[in-house]
């Protein structure tokens, strides 16, 4: 076994199996893509030999531990109401109820570097724990922890948070970010050198590509019902399709749930779709599996993990014209875009795809092309060596990515 133990890093080497303390404020099944990434990387880091520690919030004001695939684990109590939405209160909550937890994993389990899963508020958690304990920490940012990722909903609170985000990012011995949208934020924002480095999914069990669906074509939806999100818009501008040989299913649920329903209600859209809430990972797999064409009218996204797992399943992708967006979509390659807020654009590249099975089909394969730059051994491959990087080098703070 490698380094254990405050000052003992430079033990450390290539080879050795490291000990990783991850911290997140959410963990499957609590939250949404960005745990889901904490997830499969964390996962990924102890079939490689490595030992994983996750400390993270639980639901509500019970704490306990668990084993996910051989990571270890530790939820805390820390109020969360909700397994699909934290509040920025309950961030907060975290990072005091994790605090001492977190000092003790380092002291009695001795990690040799800690992984901060979003830089804003877990980067905080992780910042406060190296300051006491000297442990190096890797920040990984998705988008509503930088500046400018969804400004609508964090501007003010960035603001306020200015000076010590600054010491947070400063402090980090690296600094990746999910998506080329989120690194050129982050490094703007920061002004250090960010690695980017895409969500990865396991393609050993992509499934060989499938006839399309007879009619009607299926539509899938994957994600929260919220304004980002913008499934509002996506029912009024399904509604402006001139054909109906079309189904969608929308998985997820959310804050705009019942005005999702109305909506259906007043285009007639009833018996072309269907609300299947949030699914377990295996029946969103089905879902998946049985669909033709991915839509994502969001108003913004980092590197959504809902539009990766459709590259693995070979589906076009039909999205708002958003930065986010641009690692998973070469428009009128493998989908299109569509200018945010426009659902007569929307509406007529959708129907150009499903009016063409030739244009569809082709877009298919080039979504399985695509996912070639997603898969985990390479993006797993990235993170061993920048947590190994970081855990073998205790210069301080400001070291350099």
């Amino acid at each position: 076994m490698g380094a254990r133990g405050v000052g003992n890093s430079a033990i450390l080497d290539q080879q050795s199996a490291m000990r990783v303390l991850t911290l997140c404020y959410e963990y499957p099944p609590l939250g949404g893509g960005g745990g889901r990434v904490a997830q499969t990387i964390a996962r990924a880091l102890v079939q490689r030999g490595h030992e994983v520690r996750v400390q993270t919030a639980a639901l509500g004001w019970s704490s306990e531990e668990e084993d996910d695939e051989g990571v270890c684990v530790f939820r805390k109590a820390s109020g969360r109401a909700k397994a699909d939405t934290c509040r920025v209160h309950e961030m907060g909550l975290y990072c005091a109820t994790s605090f001492f937890p977190t000092l003790r994993h380092i002291r009695t389990w001795k990690p040799d570097v800690i992984h901060a899963h979003f830089a804003m508020p877990t980067g905080l958690l992780a910042w406060a724990a190296h300051k006491f304990t000297r442990t190096p920490y890797v920040l990984t940012a998705h988008l509503g922890d930088v500046p400018g990722g969804v400004p609508e909903q964090t501007s003010k609170l960035f603001t306020l948070v200015a000076p010590i985000a600054r010491r947070v990012w400063a402090s980090a011995a690296a600094c990746t970010a999910v998506s080329t949208f989120v690194k050129e934020l982050a490094e703007r924002a920061y002004e250090r050198p960010v690695e980017r480095i895409l969500n990865g999914i396991d393609f050993s069990d992509a499934p060989p590509p499938r006839a399309l669906s007879q009619a009607p074509r299926h539509l899938l939806f994957v994600g929260r019902l919220s304004v980002q999100k913008n499934p509002v818009f996506l029912i009024e501008a399904l509604a402006q399709l001139p054909r109906r040989d079309w189904h969608l299913t929308i998985v997820g649920d959310g804050p705009l749930l019942s005005a999702v329903r109305e909506s259906i209600q007043t285009h007639g859209l009833a018996a072309n779709v269907t609300l299947a809430g949030w699914l377990a990972a295996s029946a969103v797999q089905q879902a998946l599996s049985a669909s033709d064409i991915l839509l994502m009218p969001s108003l913004s996204e980092g590197l959504p993990v809902a539009a990766i797992e459709a590259l693995k399943y070979g589906l076009a992708i039909v999205t708002s014209d958003i930065p986010g967006v641009r690692d998973v979509l070469e428009n009128g390659v493998n989908g299109y875009t569509f200018p945010l807020g426009d659902s007569a654009v929307f509406a007529q590249r959708l129907n150009s795809l499903l009016s063409s099975e030739q244009k569809l089909v082709a877009m298919q394969r080039a979504s399985r092309e695509k996912a070639r730059a997603f898969d985990l051994t390479a993006i797993t491959d990235a993170y061993e060596r920048t947590l190994r990087t970081a855990a073998m080098s205790r210069a301080g703070d400001n070291i350099s990515c």
